[in-house]
C-alpha cells in the first residue's frame, strides 16, 4: 500500500487497521469511521484522514498508514539463515523487519510488533512452531497476521498439523530465499520484486 494513496477501500482500510474487513464495513455503516459510498454503486470509500483519524481514536498504530512498510517478523534460531532473510526483505525495501530467535520472544514480538505476517521456523529451542500459530490464532486481534511455517522435516501429517493450527503457507529447508520472499508477496497481495 503505498504511502501516496489518498482515499482506501474497506479492504485496504481492514489491511492496515489489521481488523477484518466486517469491522471496518460496520465501523462505517454505524457512522465512527467516516467516508463515502462510490456513486451509483454500494462501495464504501475511506478517505486517508478519516482513516487516520479512526485509527487514532481507537488505539490502532498508525505506523502502517505513516510508513507504507509491511511488518515482517522472522522467528527462526539459525542465526545466518535469519541474517540472510533479513538482508533480502530489506533489500527489497517494503518491508519493517524485527526477528526472534525462539518461540517466547516471538510471542511478545506479536503483540506488540503486530507483524502483517511472521516466518516461523517450527523446531525453536523453547515451543514448536505449532504452538505459536496456536498462541496467535487464539486471539482475535492477530486474525490478519499471515504465518510461513519454514521446516527441514517432510512429514505431510506434520504440515497438515502446522496448516490446522493456523500456518498459511509452509516452506520446506532449505529453499530459495526469493521463493519466500514471492510468497509473501503472494499473502499480502503486494506485487512481487522485479528480479535483476
Amino acid at each position: 500500500m503505498s504511502t501516496t494513496k489518498t482515499v482506501f477501500t474497506t479492504g485496504e482500510a481492514a489491511k492496515i487497521c489489521k481488523v477484518s474487513q466486517q469491522t471496518i464495513i460496520r465501523c462505517f455503516d454505524n457512522g465512527t469511521l467516516k467516508g463515502f459510498r462510490v456513486p451509483g454503486s454500494r462501495f464504501r470509500r475511506i478517505p486517508r484522514d478519516q482513516l487516520f483519524s479512526f485509527m487514532k481514536d481507537n488505539g490502532i498504530p498508525t505506523d502502517a498508514l505513516e510508513s507504507g512498510k509491511r511488518k515482517l517478523l522472522i522467528v527462526d534460531d539459525d542465526q545466518e539463515l535469519v541474517e540472510l532473510m533479513v538482508d533480502v526483505f530489506e533489500r527489497d525495501g517494503r518491508y519493517e523487519i524485527r526477528t526472534a530467535n525462539n518461540g517466547f520472544d516471538a510471542g511478545m514480538l506479536v503483540k506488540e510488533f503486530r507483524p502483517d505476517v511472521v516466518v516461523l521456523d517450527v523446531m525453536l529451542p523453547d515451543i514448536n512452531g505449532k504452538e505459536v500459530c496456536q498462541r496467535v490464532r487464539s486471539d482475535d486481534s492477530l486474525e490478519a497476521v499471515k504465518i510461513i511455517c519454514i521446516s527441514g522435516m517432510v512429514e505431510h501429517d506434520k504440515i497438515a498439523e502446522l496448516r490446522a493450527a493456523g500456518a498459511n503457507d509452509f516452506l520446506q529447508k532449505p529453499f530459495v530465499i526469493d521463493r519466500l520472499l514471492d510468497r509473501v508477496c503472494e499473502l499480502l497481495d503486494m506485487e512481487r520484486p522485479l528480479r535483476v
